[in-house]
């Protein structure tokens, strides 16, 4: 299906350009070019942003409408553009005629009186005209004559009205030469009316010019068979208070519409119904066939005497002397008057006049009016400026004016100004081109089937949620919505003739599938017959068949769509099928013979394959097997003089580019590890070793565990930091206490459980006990033997402070648990953990945490530990608060 682009145009009306009724705008492009707009272009076309700088937009005062964005509306303008195919330069070159029509609309005419008595003009703001000759590239001179004065011929300067009553030519006469014309100021208003008309003129051409571009951009090519879907936008009947010649125009349109659609789907459906033979009770209706007739009857009708008066002014039109023109609208109105007196439809009023008839004056008819009874109601038109509308003629010298202009667009919209032009014919009238494209348009609805939609104006105010009972009715009633809703009720809404209906839809019954011998409308009883529809929903007339509801329509096509499906399958796999055999036959036939010389082919192309393909595996064989033993000389012997350090915490190791060789280099890699782990502990003595089991436990216990512990590592365990063994002393009390080998002893301090304080006392750890002595006299305060301390406590942090938590015994309930501070706590824990472990069997428990309980006597202290940021934290920088049963140690 394809959308076809609509290709008839309605006339544009041209009047809104320079003048709009009261409430109503002018075109869109105007407010949206200047509200859209970036300020270079603005810049470029000579324009301001500001609405009321324009004399064409504010006439009506409105501007703004709620639900218009024209900001937002002149980028979709834009971008249609574009997407139609626009170039760049083609879109402001639009904007640029739009602009100018902007600009030409500023043109204020001052009176002056000329030096023979005649009425002249000159341009009050000749800035304007100098800008809008700046977007055009026209001549400022020549554009200031044009719009202030004429060329007259000689032989049309006489007095004018001595032009008879009768018919005149419509060639037009060749321009005459310019020692034949004379040169006539124009006044204010004869200029300023040359301003609207070019004004219009450049609007309604372009507008001419848009529609035929966007109908190329548009057009698609044909192939087969078309099918067209068409869509038809036109105007509402128009009944102002001033109804002029664009109205009568609009209100003929919508009148010879009506008619069309009056008889397609009142009378010819009812006509049909009964030249088919059913039974059928006729619906009355409302014709327009009088006013269609009265309008568009040729030599009689109104627009045919309106082209005759038209034809009487031609010559004084192309000079462009406008005296006749209300003479020749009240001669139409006569003409008219006398011709359709009496005529139910019309009735007109006119001016005494001595050429003129007289008709009566009915009503509140005004004079220089008549009055047409269309369907929709009766309006009164003013033939104020019926003929010079009618003529949609501007003058020669606007044209030339326009086609010397550099701008690409005015050449094309004014080719009646090219000098060269040898024919001069006048054109159709406005008239007259709208009733051949009326006509145009009534055949081709003709010959499709159209489908309407009927729009009902709730209000006049065009607000919303209001309903005026009174206009709804009127439009009710003078669509014929009523007669038209009785005969689709009782109608049909589809007929089709036997035979298309059967080619179509044969497919539904056996019997008259795939071929019908018969008679076509037996066929579709038959057909019918055996489907699931009730006999109430069609009925047969002589040539055709009648469908009364759409849904049958819609069943008939859903069953005909499953069926051809259905047959689409069937066609599928009996051609596969057929194919498919016509295929296999062939191939069995070259099978045959390709299959004797393939097998002799393959076996021998085998027994060299394989042949060769051990020739190669021994080959590769022998090459790889030599290649890996030098491979692995070479790797033994870059390892030989590349090898790592003896320090076993070393970890370089040569890299092994062949996998082949990373297992070995792995094993390699191990067993050198074990051998300088080997050498390396041959250098201890068991004192070394020692150490380096207090070094390692400590690693295990400490490390990413206590924050001081990295500091430590550096430093050996000295164990004996005050030479407690030399002491003669001390050699007496530890052969009273069984303590003799001493594991460490250092000035350490006591931290006091009342009120924390640092209290220095000399520490000793025996392989048996813990003692606590007095530094001056080593007198024996507390000998804890190692069994009974079962947990060691620390915080992670820098404080170095120790918590030894001991069992429960008579020593343990006086006084509990031991706090230590020390800068070898580490060194203390470490040494006092394998005493432990060597005391008992298993080690004591390592707590580091921030929060921990201790014993203290009869009491349970919380100790809590703190940090406060610093990156060394010595004795005299530690605070400890007791408060209750809770101890704070801080690190400043």
């Amino acid at each position: 299906m394809t959308l076809k682009e609509s290709r008839w145009e309605e006339p544009l009306p041209c009047s809104r350009v320079t003048k709009q009724a009261h409430g109503e705008r002018n075109f869109h492009i105007f407010y949206q070019l200047l509200t859209g707009a970036d300020i270079q272009l603005l810049k470029s076309l000579k324009l301001q942003r500001n609405v009321d700088n324009y004399a064409i937009l504010h006439s009506s005062r409105a501007l703004q409408l709620e639900t218009v964005d024209d900001r937002r509306d002149f980028q979709v303008t834009k971008k249609a553009l574009e997407t139609l195919g626009f170039t760049l330069e083609e879109v402001i070159n639009v904007f640029q005629i739009v602009a100018c029509v902007l600009k030409l609309g500023n043109i204020v005419f001052i009176p002056t009186n000329n030096i023979d008595g005649t009425e002249g003009c000159t341009v009050s703001n000749e800035y304007e005209v100098y800008e809008v000759c700046e977007i055009v590239g026209a001549d400022q001179g020549l554009m200031s004559g044009m719009l202030t004065s004429r060329r007259l011929g000689k032989e049309c300067h006489h007095s004018l009205h001595s032009l008879s009553h009768h018919h005149v030519t419509a060639q037009a006469s060749q321009p005459p030469p310019l020692a034949d014309t004379i040169v006539a100021d124009l006044s204010a208003a004869e200029a300023t009316a040359s301003r609207d008309s070019l004004c219009k003129a450049l609007y309604s051409r372009l507008f001419t010019w848009l529609i035929n571009r966007v109908n190329e951009g548009t057009k698609v090519g044909w192939y087969g068979k078309r099918r067209i879907l068409s869509l038809l936008d036109i105007y509402g009947f128009e009944m102002l208070e001033q109804n002029s010649f664009e109205q009568f125009i609009i209100n003929f349109c919508n009148e010879k519409l009506q008619q069309v659609v009056s008889e397609w789907t009142l009378r010819e459906e009812q006509e049909e119904y009964i030249r088919e033979g059913l039974d059928w009770k006729h619906v009355d209706f409302a014709s327009s066939t009088a006013v269609c007739e009265l309008i568009e009857k040729n030599n009689h009708g109104i627009l045919s005497i309106l082209d005759e008066e038209c034809l009487r002014g031609a010559e004084c039109l192309e000079t462009g002397t406008q005296v006749l023109f209300p003479s020749l609208d009240e001669a139409f109105l006569a003409r008219i008057a006398h011709a359709y007196a009496g005529h139910t439809h019309f009735e007109a009023a006119t001016q005494h006049h001595r050429n003129f008839v007289k008709s009566d004056n009915r009503g509140n008819l005004p004079y220089n009016c008549f009055r047409l009874k269309h369907y929709a109601g009766t309006v009164t038109y003013n033939v104020s400026g019926f003929v010079d509308k009618n003529n949609d003629i501007i003058h020669r010298d606007i044209s030339l004016a326009m086609y010397r202009c550099e701008h690409p667009l005015l050449k094309i919209l004014f080719p009646e100004g090219n000098p060269k032009r040898t024919t001069l014919k006048r054109p159709a009238t406005a008239g007259t081109q709208f009733k051949v494209s009326m006509g145009a348009l009534i055949n081709n609805l003709k010959s499709k089937n159209p489908h309407y939609i009927r729009c009902i104006k709730p209000n006049e105010l065009k607000q919303p949620r209001i309903f005026e009972m009174a206009l709804v009715l009127h439009q009710v009633r003078y669509l014929n919505l009523v007669e038209t809703a009785r005969i689709r009720r009782w109608g049909f809404c589809n007929r089709e003739n036997y035979e298309s209906f059967l080619q179509r839809y044969k497919m539904l019954s056996i019997h008259t599938w795939p071929c019908w011998q018969g008679a076509a409308a037996e066929g579709v009883s038959y057909l019918l017959r055996t489907l699931p529809i009730p006999a109430t929903e069609f009925a047969f007339g002589r040539t055709k068949l009648f469908i009364r509801s759409p849904r049958t329509m819609f069943e008939l096509e859903e069953f005909r769509r499953e069926r051809l499906e259905d047959l689409a399958t069937l066609l599928q796999k009996v051609w596969r099928g057929w194919r498919r055999r016509r295929q296999f036959l062939l191939m069995k036939k070259s099978q045959i013979i390709i299959a004797s010389a393939w097998r002799s082919w393959r076996a021998r192309e085998e027994y060299r394959i394989l042949k060769h393909r051990k020739q190669v595996e021994w080959a590769v064989n022998v090459i790889q097997k030599h290649y890996l033993s030098w491979k692995r000389r070479q790797f033994l012997l870059t390892l030989s003089q590349q090898l790592p350090s003896e320090s076993p915490i070393s970890r370089d190791w040569p890299h092994s580019h062949q996998r082949r060789l990373a297992d070995a280099s792995i094993l390699l890699r191990r067993i050198h590890h074990k051998w300088r782990c080997h050498k390396y502990r041959l250098k201890f003595d068991q004192t070394a070793r020692n150490r380096m089991r207090e070094k390692v436990t400590a690693s295990i216990i400490f490390k990413d565990r206590k924050a001081s512990y990295p500091r430590s590592v550096s430093h050996p365990f000295l164990g004996d930091y005050v030479r407690l063994r030399q002491n003669v002393q001390w050699k007496k009390i530890c052969v009273e206490t069984n303590d003799q080998y001493v594991v460490f002893a250092d000035i350490i301090h006591k931290i006091t459980r009342s009120s924390g304080k640092f209290v220095p006392i000399l520490f000793v750890l025996s392989t048996s006990s813990m003692l606590i002595l007095d530094q001056r006299t080593l007198q024996v305060k507390y000998r804890v033997p190692a069994a009974e301390i079962y947990r060691l406590s620390l915080s992670p942090f820098l404080d170095d402070v120790a918590v030894f938590h001991v069992r429960a015994s008579d020593m343990g309930k006086k006084k509990g648990d031991f706090v230590f501070q020390t800068g070898h706590v580490i060194e203390i824990v470490t040494k006092l953990f394998l005493v432990v472990q060597n005391a008992i069997g298993k080690p004591p428990e390592v707590n580091i945490s921030t929060e921990f309980e201790a014993n203290f006597g009869q009491q349970t202290v919380l100790f809590t530990f703190k940090c406060m940021g610093l990156p060394e934290v010595q004795p005299g920088q530690i605070k400890i608060f007791r408060k209750g049963n809770k101890m704070e140690v801080l690190g400043i």
